[in-house]
């Protein structure tokens, strides 16, 4: 069970809000988007976009990913909060945006419907679960560490873990980039690769199961695995 402590419920409330907030402003960026290139309806092929809007676009969407970088920053002392700041922040944000573009677009009409997710550095297209499922692992173990915090739990990521989780996000990527070459081409993009995305997944998810279980127990690691992205001064303030 996650439990959050009380005098950390408001500042969690705030960056829902913030997120909220910021997915309904994606949304509207994108209504706006869909009723000039796509009246007659969003889909396969994508319009290319001019070099111009294109880059604006690419601007839009690292100027996002800054904000959310920054609003987790500014949360905490503590790095591991820092941390799940922008994976709760990033996660809540995704979420709502497909939630915000139902509620404008009446969009998606089904989980497996196919959207273009980020274009850095190559567009990224799949099915919207396959979006919304990563973005809710995010918020949860956004929440998880945020109350093994609250519990002064030390979390404890050994090389091999972050090694691991860096091929789990290279692997995604390469999963969403897969159809980027037909996007670019003008063509509809093959079937997604669900067998690479779930491969990828694995790793990551197995290294935060185990290194939650091994805080909540309160186990310490070997000091030869141990990496932490908090200074042990840093861990135990907020």
């Amino acid at each position: 069970m996650i439990t959050i402590e009380p005098t950390n419920r408001q500042r969690l409330l705030w960056m829902t809000l913030f997120a909220v907030a910021m997915a309904q402003l994606e949304a509207a960026v994108v209504v706006y988007l869909r009723a000039l290139y796509y009246p007659e309806g969003f889909g396969f092929p994508l319009v290319i976009l001019g070099d111009r809007i294109a880059a604006i676009e690419i601007g839009r969407e690292a100027a996002t990913v800054l904000m959310l970088i920054a609003v987790a920053r500014l949360s905490s002392h503590d790095r591991w909060r820092r941390w799940a700041a922008f994976l709760y922040l990033f996660g809540l944000w995704d979420l709502g945006y497909y939630l915000w573009l139902k509620i404008l677009l009446d969009w998606p009409s089904g989980w497996l419907t196919w959207d273009i997710l980020f274009l850095i550095p190559l567009p990224w297209v799949g099915p919207v679960l396959s979006a919304a499922a990563v973005a809710a692992i995010m918020v949860v173990a956004g929440l998880v560490i945020e109350g093994l915090r609250d519990r002064g739990r030390q979390i404890h990521v050994g090389r091999v873990g972050w090694a691991l989780t860096g091929l789990s996000v290279l692997g995604l990527l390469t999963s969403y980039m897969a159809g980027a070459e037909a996007v670019l081409a003008g063509r509809v993009p093959g079937p997604f690769p669900w067998w690479l995305w779930g491969v990828s997944l694995l790793p990551a998810v197995t290294v935060a199961v185990r290194a939650a279980g091994s805080a909540r127990r309160g186990e310490a690691p070997r000091a030869a695995e141990t990496s932490q992205p908090a200074s042990s001064a840093e861990g135990n303030q907020r």
